[in-house]
């Protein structure tokens, strides 16, 4: 276990004057432990940065108890990219990469050719409900602005960057009609606060704090900045859900595929490089309803 501090959290804003909030993320230390765990080259870890800081931002802006995951499909040198991310604010990230074709300043379109973003909703009571899109923006951030385009939801967009070191966002929603009755003055109010926000750089994002890159966009705004809401790394995986999954199998299958295996199955997380092994005996015991003791080993 990493000891990088938690610097790890989300922070919502809100216009006083204006039908419109905001969502900023930062993560570092969340960050940090899924390139330890997968010592991505510099593209794949950027975009994988961006889309743990987009997976942070929507579920700050959702009220929902369960799974958030986002996953970006294609069939170019990056064909995966995953995060899920909690209602607990527990988030993880995966990538799968070609690196023979990958090239070092390569953008979303040549990474992700012919690409689709899915964003799935997983409750842990009700319906699961999952929404698809294709990859059709120059970055990240336009993607996902796109997709609430497509959705026909409230005018959302995304800002987003991450340079292996740390991943931040920002987050613009138009709220429902209550400040701001008249139609021509809320175009006008959503235009004001999406081009300023549009001046801000890449460095400005990853490097300014908070208050002081609202200062920047908004000092001529009412802006008011909110408590912090931390997140941190976490993944789901445990021995218990590997066993569950061989319990799943049934017991000739399973006897079977530990006879297959020398004796020993061994079960690994893609998240995390957990390890989990189960012998005959452990199998038996399983079966019978009493779980199993041994632990887990982590891949290096």
């Amino acid at each position: 276990m990493s000891d990088l501090p938690d610097t790890d959290f989300t922070q919502r804003f809100i216009f006083d004057e204006r039908d419109v909030r905001g969502e900023l993320v930062c993560l570092e230390s969340s960050y940090a432990r899924v390139l330890e765990k997968h010592p991505y080259p510099q593209p794949v870890a950027q975009l994988l940065g961006e889309l743990m800081a987009a997976a942070a931002l929507l579920v700050g802006t959702l009220k929902f108890d369960g799974l958030l995951i986002l996953q970006a499909r294609s069939d170019g040198p990056v064909p995966l990219l995953m995060v899920e991310c909690s209602s607990e604010r527990e988030i993880r990230g995966i990538a799968r990469y070609d690196g023979d074709a990958l090239s070092a300043d390569a953008g979303l379109r040549e990474l992700m050719p012919n690409g689709v973003l899915a964003l799935t909703i997983d409750p842990r009571q009700g319906q699961r409900y999952q929404g698809i899109v294709e990859l059709d923006g120059a970055d990240l951030a336009e993607s996902f602005t796109n997709y609430f385009v497509m959705s026909e939801q409230l005018g959302t967009r995304f800002w987003l960057s991450a340079d292996g070191g740390r991943a931040r966002g920002m987050l613009l929603q138009q709220l429902p009609v209550d400040r701001q009755p008249d139609a021509d003055e809320r175009a006008e109010s959503w235009a004001h606060v999406s081009t300023l926000a549009g001046t801000l750089s890449r460095e400005e994002q990853l490097d300014l704090d908070n208050e002081t890159l609202l200062h920047r966009l908004y000092h001529e705004d009412a802006v008011r900045l909110f408590d912090i809401q931390p997140l941190q790394f976490r993944c789901s995986c445990s021995r218990e859900r590997s066993g569950s999954a061989l319990v799943s199998l049934g017991l000739d299958d399973a006897r079977e595929l530990v006879a297959e295996h020398g004796g020993r199955i061994e079960i690994d997380c893609q998240f995390c490089n957990e390890r989990y092994r189960f012998d005959a005996a452990d199998v038996e015991q399983l079966f019978a309803g009493g779980g199993v003791d041994a632990p887990s080993e982590t891949r290096h």
